[in-house]
């Protein structure tokens, strides 16, 4: 066994080039060198193997973890190291001690009983000046007086302290302080004694079991507790996994019983209680778990994996950006490879003309059923034609009673002589409103009407003015009457009015805004 382990060892130690120097990239071990290693790293913890040497000449520990043990790959060393474990002893001489802090107060030691030169005018002390003094401004400074000469402060050192210095929240703890703590729970604890004495005197016959010690001290507990502690150990509730009460609880997302399950203890539902819904805020509490760079380290964590299984020696946590390196080229050859595979199956088959589908018309007019025709064109066998429907309602009467009118290329009712829609028959009353109503357009349309010039669109600026007068003495009629007896026509002819119009309608617009309307 040691002969053996003495050859690993030479194999091992001259497994460089012959410049001397290893190889920068990092070569795939075969099965022999895994086993070399593996039985040099036995001999080393058994003792029987010297240990190995870091570059300064101390022996590296056999039984450290690998991945302590192991040098970045972007460290730079050339063979086993471990002073990328160490603190870096020239960057800590620079900083204070972590036991150096400030001095807090004043240093009573030492108190004057004269002024001095140079000292707080209102306090006495020697460390500031009357303006940096926080006492209350004497009548009479100390300068003039000699009396009540306050102690100085503490002469502060200058601290040139590093980051975890900084963040250290026991730096200028006085330990000290902890016999206030100490002494405040021996009161508790004399309290408690107290208690328990006056129920004996109360009641001579109790004995008092050392088994009923701890249920004493439960029972006293509330009644002496720690200043600042009111807590009723009856009413002593813990709630967890609150939510804001203007929201809307996750079981009343969807109430089918079938959906997502909710578990009432911890107040959690994990799927999502609408899939196949409308986009919602809550999409279940996996959404969130499995959103974001929780599914990329996964794949990285798998791919770490799988390489080393494969003999590759990456980890994820000790070279993150080398896994990363290595997983993005992994995937661009595995694309690459893909499209070749893709595109040979595609040159032996035709070519991508063959992975065009037929157009989307043809695929939905395929049917099986079967139909036959005579000679005359009829129908002789299979199902009669279907006829495309129109998208208004057929054979919907609103009102059966009456009978329809065609009067002026306009559909209405005979009944009452009515035009519009929906129209109902209110009596003989009616009747006489609508032939009114009638007679008074027939006479509008008649004065309206003048001769046509050759140019009919084309009228006088007079009798422009005219028609727009008469034109608003028929809109102001038509408002007057109730809306239910107004005539409606929707077969009008609209045109695009004249210049002559448009400015006759100008002309004779209100214009409510203009403050001299008033007066005209």
């Amino acid at each position: 066994m040691m002969t053996n382990t003495r050859v690993a060892v030479s194999s091992i130690l001259r497994n460089k080039d012959d410049t001397g120097e290893e190889d920068d990239e990092p070569k795939k071990k075969s099965r022999e060198d895994w086993r070399k290693a593996k039985e040099l790293e036995e001999a080393r913890k058994a003792g029987t193997a010297p240990a190995a040497v870091d570059e300064t000449g101390k022996d590296i520990n056999p039984h450290i973890p690998q991945y302590i043990s192991s040098a970045p790959w972007y460290y730079g060393t050339s063979g086993p190291t471990l002073k990328h474990q160490r603190p870096q002893e020239d960057r800590e001489a620079q900083f204070t001690r972590l036991d150096t802090y400030y001095h807090k107060g004043v240093d009573t030691t030492k108190v004057s009983t004269k002024y001095r030169k140079g000292a707080c005018e209102n306090c006495g002390a020697l460390t500031h000046k009357k303006k940096d003094c926080l006492e209350r401004p004497r009548k009479i400074g100390a300068k003039f007086t000699n009396v009540g000469i306050a102690a100085d402060e503490f002469d502060q050192p200058n601290l040139n302290l590093s980051y975890d210095g900084k963040r250290d929240r026991w730096n200028g703890y006085d330990p000290s302080q902890h016999k206030a703590i100490i002494e405040e729970y021996q009161k508790v604890e004399e309290a408690k004694r107290e208690l328990r004495a006056k129920k004996l005197e109360q009641d001579p016959s109790a004995v008092e079991d050392e088994d009923n010690v701890e249920e004493d001290e439960d029972k006293y507990v509330d009644e002496v507790d720690m200043p600042g502690t009111k807590v009723d150990s009856k009413q002593r509730i813990t709630v967890r996994n609150l939510r804001i009460r203007e929201d809307t609880a996750k079981y009343l997302r969807n109430l089918d019983p079938n959906s997502a399950y909710y578990d009432p203890k911890t107040r959690s539902m994990r799927d999502n209680p609408n899939p196949n819904g409308a986009e919602s805020e809550y999409a279940g509490e996996n959404f969130v778990r499995f959103t974001g760079d929780t599914c990329a380290h996964a794949a990285a964590q798998a791919f770490a994996w799988d390489a080393h299984s494969r003999g590759l020696d990456v980890h994820l946590l000790a070279e993150p950006t080398r896994l990363q390196l290595m997983q993005r080229k992994y995937q661009t050859a595995t694309e690459h490879l893909k499209a070749q595979v893709q595109q040979s199956v595609l040159e032996k088959y035709g070519g991508e003309e063959h992975l065009k589908a037929p157009p989307r018309e043809l695929l939905l007019a395929q049917t099986e059923v079967f139909t036959r025709y005579n000679r005359d064109g009829t129908l002789a066998e299979g199902p009669e034609k279907q006829v495309a429907k129109s998208k208004y309602e057929e054979d919907v009467l609103i009102i059966t009673t009456r009978v329809s009118l065609l009067a002026r290329r306009v559909w209405g009712y005979r009944l009452l002589s009515l035009l519009h829609k929906m129209s109902y028959c209110v009596g003989e009353a009616g009747k006489s409103v609508v032939l009114d109503v009638k007679d008074t357009e027939n006479t509008i349309s008649s004065s309206v009407s003048v001769k046509k010039s050759p140019d009919k669109d084309k009228k006088d600026p007079i009798q422009a003015l005219e028609m727009e007068d008469k034109q608003r003495r028929h809109a102001d009629y038509l408002l007057s009457v109730d809306e239910r007896k107004r005539p409606y026509n929707s077969m009008v002819e609209v045109k695009e009015p004249t210049e002559e119009e448009m400015e006759a309608f100008m002309m004779k617009r209100r214009r409510d805004e203009d403050p001299m309307a008033q007066f005209l």
